[in-house]
């Protein structure tokens, strides 16, 4: 159980996203516009978590890595489960946008 959250959350290996952004990886914030619009990773995509699978044409290629974001971690998590559940195979959990930020630099 403990190994599932720690999955769910994004806690597994430790991931290096600022490898990953400066290898093409798309950021993905989650928050809503409104949210976005107050602050964001320069370059990143905006699709509301609720939005998410409505809209997955935006992100055409499902082998390319996949950073999703948000607030605190909660709802970039739970966009990481649907596009795994929709065939993209390179999707990590950077958790709380600002602190992607950090991260990414």
């Amino acid at each position: 159980m403990l190994e599932g959250l720690k999955r769910l959350f994004g806690l597994g290996p430790k991931v290096d996203f600022k490898e990953l952004v400066q290898q093409g990886a798309v950021v993905l914030d989650v928050r809503s516009k409104g949210e976005f619009a107050g602050g964001h990773i320069k370059g990143s995509m905006n699709i509301s978590v609720d939005t998410l699978g409505s809209n997955l044409s935006r992100l055409k290629n499902k082998d390319k890595p996949i950073i999703t974001c948000c607030a605190s971690g909660m709802r970039s998590a739970s966009a990481k489960n649907i596009l795994k559940a929709n065939g993209y195979t390179q999707v990590y959990n950077g958790g709380g946008w600002s602190s992607l930020q950090h991260k990414i630099r």
